[in-house]
């Protein structure tokens, strides 16, 4: 299967099988097209007519388009699929944690998938008792695998600080004695960022996520403190200041958004972000029930799609000009990409992946959280419900019908099993409207790294 379009003025092919990503012009594309629907008479007569040009010229590209599918850079074979329960078979291994360490939180935000933090269920923080045998858990659990990752969440997990501290340090004291490394990654809604938490963080974390939604107006729409009033004014100068700390140590944050029904053209949003001076950025759309008044709709996807499309015009614009910014949906290594293993299973929720609740029930993910059919055991007895772990680990791209013939499936491996289940009942189920939303991310980024390709510039973005 072969994808062809046209991006921010550049026409792309995608070998789906093999990856290979091809930067043509419009007659290649077009021939690119047809060459498995036209006969080669049929191919030649219809586009001499249509591109102005005489049949050698036709000729010579199709020519050049069978040369590629001999060399397996075009057309390649579904080489996947019959070992693919080999190649996703996954081992009883699990190398990272999402731990809420509070479920709780200091603001109201209205769209808030975890219920204002609290996951339908009552408030809690995580004792460093319940903390430490999730560490242990996830040591225990790992194998022979030496990074280990670990999300501090919530809620907000600041209003739990002592204990994330103390976690890190008890991580830290682990790591001499089982060969392992630790890689801490701590979200955060800003409100109670002080230069303690900056200076710890910097030491520690390997990533920060700051929450801001951008635009004030749309900012203090949904994030709201428990008296009403708006987060921007509150947040925005810690997280310049966090952020200007990460830049200065050499260290990883993003300033995460999300958009909803109620802004669809987030270009705007991501326009104030870089206004602010943040160049680490990432917009998602907003994760809620269908009938919600924020859920996106069906008339809100060509908006979004446009807003896709002038992202990547404008880091195409400010990569040239000496400003670049990185945007997460559009970080690909497009030389290599993620191994098969990931391409074809996902991020791993519910078998290498956990989240972890204050009372230190295992779940898939932060999305299943709260969902009683999805607990999977506890940090002290580890994963009881191996039914369940098994259903996960069964499942990658093939088991997925809609993905059979998609041609984004061996970049998205699936998609996210939480939001195929609450759209559609089942892990591996199709949520169609985040679907189309991948493809023309995927586009994008495709199309972003071809124009630094050209400009020559490294096609890897980091």
């Amino acid at each position: 299967m072969v994808h062809t379009f046209r991006e921010c003025g550049i026409d792309i092919a995608v070998d789906c099988e093999s990856g290979a990503i091809h930067i043509v012009d419009e007659l290649v594309r077009d021939v690119i097209s047809v060459y498995k629907t036209l006969s080669r008479d049929e191919t030649v007569a219809t586009l001499s007519q249509k591109h102005g040009i005489s049949p050698a010229e036709v000729e010579e590209c199709v020519d050049e388009v069978a040369a590629l599918e001999k060399s397996g850079g075009l057309f390649a074979p579904d080489a996947f699929r019959p070992d693919a329960a080999t190649l996703t078979k996954r081992a009883d291994v699990v190398k990272a944690l999402c731990l809420h360490v509070a479920h709780t939180c200091n603001l109201d935000c209205e769209y808030c998938f975890a219920s204002q933090g609290k996951y339908h269920g009552e408030r809690a923080l995580m004792s460093f008792e319940v903390g430490k045998a999730a560490l242990d858990f996830l040591i225990a659990s790992s194998g022979t695998r030496h990074n280990l990752e670990v999300d501090f969440f919530g809620g907000e997990p600041l209003m739990n600080w002592n204990v994330v501290k103390r976690l890190v340090a008890y991580a830290r004291e682990r790591e001499k004695d089982c060969g392992k490394h630790f890689r801490f990654t701590l979200t955060t809604n800003g409100m109670l960022v002080d230069d303690e938490v900056i200076e710890f963080s910097n030491r520690e974390m390997d990533n920060v996520v700051m929450s801001l939604d951008g635009r004030k107006k749309v900012n203090d729409r949904f994030r709201k403190t428990a008296g009403g009033l708006g987060s921007f004014d509150i947040i925005v100068p810690k997280f310049q200041r966090f952020a200007a700390a990460r830049n200065a140590a050499g260290k990883e944050y993003y300033i995460r958004g999300t958009f909803t029904h109620l802004n669809p053209d987030f270009m705007k949003d991501i326009e104030v972000m870089l206004e602010l001076g943040f160049d680490r950025l990432s917009m998602e759309p907003v994760v809620c029930d269908p009938s919600s008044p924020y859920a996106l709709t069906e008339e809100d996807m060509p908006i979004v799609k446009r807003q896709y499309e002038l992202l990547a015009e404008k880091m195409i614009e400010r990569r040239r000009t000496g400003a670049p910014f990185v945007f997460y949906h559009y970080m690909l290594d497009l030389e290599h990409g993620p191994c098969i293993y990931k391409r074809l299973s996902g991020c791993g929720s519910g078998t290498e992946y956990l989240a972890v609740t204050p009372t230190g029930d295992l779940y898939p993910c932060h999305q299943f959280v709260g969902e009683k059919d999805f607990l999977m055991g506890n940090v002290f007895d580890g994963v009881t419900n191996t039914a369940l772990r098994d259903n996960f680990k069964k499942s990658n791209v093939f088991t997925k019908p809609e993905c059979a013939e998609c041609n984004a499936r061996l970049w998205c491996a699936g998609g996210c099993a939480a939001n195929a289940f609450h759209a559609t009942g089942s892990i591996n189920g199709n949520y169609a409207y985040g679907c189309e939303l991948f493809k023309k991310r995927l586009q994008c980024a495709i199309a972003v790294g071809a124009s630094a390709f050209l400009d020559g510039n490294p096609v890897a973005q980091a």
